[in-house]
């Protein structure tokens, strides 16, 4: 006796042809490019959108005002090894009303100009050596802030493109989920197939859907974030050129990147320039046990009038000129105990230091394996995406033959799809962790934000 139409596995019509299913999600991946190319007269690429962030990210900015003001510091350091020149006057009344006498009055106009240049002052030079110490250590930190500011625009970037690789995948699985659900509901009115498959195309259908919406949102906050960071709106990054070729690792030994990074990086130049700070603000501290030595000169003039007894109005002239020895005797402990403070803080500086080589160093190895771990990954997915296409195939033939099920096919077509948006995922980490080994080893420059740019479309 034939088995009944609701237990069924083979239909006895073929359902739609695996080009028919390659067809519709073909159609989901070009609809979505379509509406990417409606708005592509606002397309931008990586290096126009770096540039813009530059001219608009306020911690950019804000670094950059930071290491303009400690240029003018310097420039005030300077002048402390310069001669001054400054104007007084002054001009006073009196009256005396003495017990015995008649009572007088005084009037005194004066004015004068007073220089002073520095001849022997140790702590006014090493002050102006802590002042350029401390211009290096604010260049170090504006290096800092714009390696910082093209790891975060490339970061959102292709967090953009990979948002919308992942919706188009969930609508391409979407497209073809929806074709196997018609399926299903056709084989199984002319009862060739169970309700189980309709019922499991229809939770899947619903899963997808469900899918769709949260990789909409999900792109709709990443396109939020790259408008915020680069002070655009509606901006549409243009995707890499296929197919993709990522650069290679070199040099392929992590110790190469960690040498290199001991030398250049911004983090240990600073944390060196604060400790060359911590040492002459020592050199300061001792200086002012020791004696200064200063050339004074002053030119002046006074008019006096009045009616004081046994006093003859008139005006004169002064002038001087000479040197002024200071030489502290007693601070009261101040100066000990500053001498004290500042060695301590001098060994703060020291150890920070060290703590800041190790981290670069730390920094630099976890980013590098981090990159090379990455581009493996990228091998396995694109050998998986081959693999999942061929099981994909094979699962849709062992369906049309009767020895699969809908539910087999549904699940070859989500590992495709899920491998494919793992791919994309996997190749923007690469770039962007390549971005982040430099940063580690203190070689960041605006020139690899070209080279990046260089592997996108057009």
């Amino acid at each position: 006796m034939p088995a009944p139409a609701s237990m069924s596995r083979r239909p006895a019509a073929a359902p739609r042809s695996r080009a028919r299913l390659q067809r519709l999600a073909a159609a989901a991946l070009l609809g979505l490019a379509a509406a990417a190319a409606a708005t592509g007269a606002r397309a931008q690429s990586l290096q126009e959108l770096y540039e813009a962030a530059r001219a608009f990210d306020a911690t950019y900015l804000a670094a950059r005002a930071q290491a303009q003001a400690a240029e003018y510091r310097a420039a005030q350091a300077e002048a402390l090894s310069r001669p001054s020149l400054s104007a007084v006057a002054g001009a006073t009344t009196s009256t005396l009303s003495p017990p015995i006498g008649p009572t007088g009055d005084s009037n005194n106009l004066n004015a004068s100009l007073q220089g002073r240049m520095p001849l022997y002052n140790r702590a006014n030079d090493a002050a102006q050596a802590q002042a350029m110490r401390s211009l290096l250590l604010a260049k170090a930190e504006f290096e800092t802030a714009e390696q910082d500011l093209i790891v975060r625009v490339a970061a959102a970037y292709f967090d953009v493109l990979a948002a919308q690789d992942t919706l188009a995948t969930t609508r391409a699985s979407k497209a073809a989920i929806t074709e196997q659900l018609a399926s299903a509901k056709r084989n199984f009115e002319v009862g060739t197939a169970t309700i189980t498959d309709t019922r499991e195309a229809q939770a899947r259908f619903d899963l997808a859907t469900a899918q769709e919406i949260a990789a909409d949102n999900d792109l709709r906050a990443k396109r939020i974030a790259l408008d915020t960071l680069v002070g655009r709106s509606g901006v549409a990054p243009k995707p890499l050129v296929v197919p993709v070729v990522l650069p290679a690792l070199t040099p392929a030994e992590p110790e190469a990147w960690v040498g290199n990074a001991d030398a250049r990086h911004p983090t240990i130049r600073r944390a060196q320039a604060g400790l060359e700070v911590a040492t002459l603000e020592t050199e300061r501290a001792k200086a002012a046990e020791g004696p200064t030595l200063d050339a004074v000169a002053s030119v002046g003039a006074n008019r006096y009038s009045g009616r004081y007894p046994n006093s003859i109005p008139g005006s004169w002239r002064s002038a001087s000129i000479g040197v002024q020895f200071n030489m502290p005797l007693y601070t009261g402990g101040a100066t000990g105990n500053r001498i004290q403070e500042t060695l301590s803080l001098e060994e703060r500086a020291r150890q920070d230091l060290a703590a800041a080589r190790r981290g670069v160093a730390q920094g630099t190895r976890v980013a590098f394996f981090g990159v090379q771990s990455g581009q493996a990954r990228v091998l396995a997915l694109e050998a998986a995406e081959a693999s999942s296409k061929l099981a994909l195939e094979a699962t849709q033939l062992g369906y049309r033959v009767g020895v699969r099920v809908n539910l087999d096919v549904l699940n070859a077509q989500t590992q495709l799809f899920v491998t494919q948006a793992d791919l994309a995922r996997a190749r923007y980490d690469v770039l962007v962790g390549g971005l982040r080994l430099r940063q580690a080893s203190g070689q960041l420059a605006a020139g690899d934000v070209e080279a990046v740019n260089r592997m996108l479309a057009r």
